[in-house]
């Protein structure tokens, strides 16, 4: 172990907090995805890089890792982080309201590109247990990647961008199976067949999962509590990192990973009302960390393979893109994407993720897979990560191409729709902007409403309802319904990204217009404030007053007094959302 003085690692520890504190306002400013940008640079300044030269040119020692084991704590660290930021994503609710997309599309995808990467590494002759590892791990893409370059496009609020969060945030949730199966492997190997330690795998992995996530929720939610009702920041921060810590490690003593443990503390505290607290807490964390790992990644990267393997790496990392693009473009169409957003899909998702780092260097500590074998396929996936942005660029122009050449001639709006002027826009038509349509057509008010549900479309158009299919977000479309001469614009989407994403595009196109939200509670209603939405309803709170409503006249409250009470109340809680959001 490098030490300086009593504190080791002290010049690979100032050399990345040097790096980060310029590599990462550059990348930002050059709109450079974080992720390649580490991962190249310790592929520059790593022992396969510019380190292997220190031995000519001394003063590159200075300023190179020449091992990536002197990073390899640290980096575990970012690991750990990063599983506990995505458990953090995966609350309940979340993965209630996008059940279609999440279990189905992306139960699909994962499944489908499993099976046919697994039999492919089956036929060159990997053992089962090889198989099956990498066909689940490279069935999975680059979260980190992908979601940059959908926020980067603005394009998350959109049916492609939905789309690819389901299949990512499915990818996130296998990865627990995953990483139990991995434990388990490889401290049982030799001990029975593979059906056998198949199924212990999962029972034993069930049980601890169960068992952490029971007792997590009856521990820190208290805990929590008590720090906020302390307040005390920096103590939140202190219990924070306990938490994420600390059931990381009794995962590790039950014999399962500690990135498993990490994702499994970040779901706990999704449950509870601290979660955007604690995002916030640990986002600096998170970055520096993450950072690290990526650069330890590249760090073990030596792409001088490239020139002993130059035909098989170039093919591999093609295949793996165009095998993985083919599934999400067929599972993208059956959802109802268009062809030319369906092809996008697919070279958006095809690279392979940052889990196969994880996953693969587990695989290789247990004796799971050959080590010739894990570093061909680590190269591949960061080959085809490091490709990533060009290959996402390709497909959104193709995709483009595509749709201008398949879509009908589209009928005139006016024609559908009649003189569109000091009308409505509804975004979303489901059960409550239904409500909202018929309320304004019984006072005379015409409206027009935007969905992207075709069925629903479909049924409605049948009774004359004035709908168009689209996303309320894209320019074309609202000026196509008139929005400058529009009176308000109602937004009743249920998915929160999406109905934020409406307010973002309709504030570029009418900067003054009257936008009414409907939110499903109040953290909603105050994303959706700070989004530009003019007035936000939040669904709980009108439910709650209704109820309070009812008590008190139950009672014996006088029915004025008790209506003067809920109208005070609502209008506090009103305000407090407007002081909170933009003015």
């Amino acid at each position: 172990m490098d030490t300086h003085g009593n504190l080791p690692f002290l010049k690979e520890t100032i050399l990345f907090l040097a790096l980060s504190g310029v590599l990462m306002p550059l990348l930002s400013r050059l709109r450079i995805n974080a992720v390649l940008g580490f991962l190249s640079v310790g592929v520059l300044l790593g022992p396969y890089g510019l380190a292997s030269l220190a031995g000519s040119w001394p003063v590159l020692s200075w300023f190179t890792f020449a091992r990536p084991e002197d990073v390899e704590f640290l980096a575990e660290l970012g690991v750990i982080f990063l599983m506990f930021m995505i458990g953090l994503e995966m609350s309940v609710e979340r993965l209630w309201s996008m059940r279609r997309l999440v279990f189905g599309l992306g139960g699909l995808q994962v499944g489908i590109s499993a099976t046919v990467v697994g039999a492919l590494a089956l036929w060159f002759g990997n053992s089962i247990e090889a198989s099956v590892i990498l066909g689940v791990v490279l069935a999975f893409s680059s979260t980190a990647i992908v979601m940059q370059l959908l926020i980067q496009r603005r394009e998350l609020g959109t049916p492609l961008g939905q789309s690819a969060f389901a299949i990512l945030l499915f990818q996130d949730l296998a990865v627990v199976p995953l990483l139990v199966l991995i434990s388990i492997l490889g401290a049982s190997a030799g001990e029975g067949s593979f059906a056998s330690l198949l199924g212990s795998a999962v029972l034993k992995g069930v049980l601890t999962v169960v068992m952490i996530y029971l007792i997590g929720r009856r521990v820190v939610r208290p805990l929590f509590h008590q720090i906020a009702v302390d307040k005390q920041p920096d103590t939140f921060t202190a219990l924070t990192l306990l938490t994420t810590l600390g059931v990381a490690a009794l995962t590790w003593f039950a014999g399962l990973s500690m990135a498993l443990g990490a994702l499994l503390a970040g779901l706990i505290i999704a449950e509870t009302e601290f979660r955007h607290e604690v995002e916030i807490t640990i986002e600096p964390f998170k970055g520096l960390l993450m950072g690290l790992f990526f650069m330890s990644v590249g760090m073990g990267i030596d792409l001088r393979a490239l020139l002993a393997e130059p035909v098989w790496i170039p093919l591999s990392v093609i295949g793996l893109l165009a095998l993985k693009a083919l599934v999400v473009f067929v599972l993208l169409r059956v959802f109802g994407l268009s062809w030319g957003r369906a092809a996008e899909g697919g070279l958006l998702l095809g690279q392979g993720g940052e889990f196969a780092f994880i996953v693969i260097g587990m695989a290789l500590g247990l004796g799971l897979l050959e080590r010739q074998i894990g570093q061909f396929m680590l190269i591949v996936v960061g080959v085809s990560m490091l490709a990533a942005p060009v290959v996402a660029r390709l497909g959104q122009s193709l995709g483009d191409g595509i749709d201008r050449r398949t879509a009908l001639p589209a009928p005139d709006a006016d024609a559908e729709l009649g003189e569109l002027g000091g009308h409505v826009i509804i975004a979303g038509y489901g059960r409550v902007g239904q409500l909202v349509g018929q309320m304004l057509a019984e006072q005379g008010v015409s409206f027009v409403a935007i969905e992207n549900d075709a069925h629903l479309i479909a049924h409605q158009r049948k009774a004359g309802v004035p709908l168009v299919f689209g996303d309320a977000s894209r320019p074309e479309l609202l000026r196509k319904l008139r929005i400058d001469q529009a009176r308000a614009v109602v937004l009743t989407m249920d998915h929160t990204a999406a109905a934020i994403h409406a307010v973002q595009g309709i504030r570029r196109m009418a900067p003054m217009m009257r936008v009414i939200a409907r939110a499903r509670d109040e953290k909603h209603a105050l994303l959706l404030r700070e989004a530009g939405a003019s007035v936000v309803v939040p669904e709980t709170l009108e439910s709650s007053l209704k109820l309070t409503g009812w008590v008190l006249e139950t009672l014996g409250v006088p029915p004025d007094a008790a209506l003067r009470q809920l109208e005070q109340e609502r209008e506090r809680r009103i305000v407090a959302l407007r002081d909170a959001g933009p003015a």
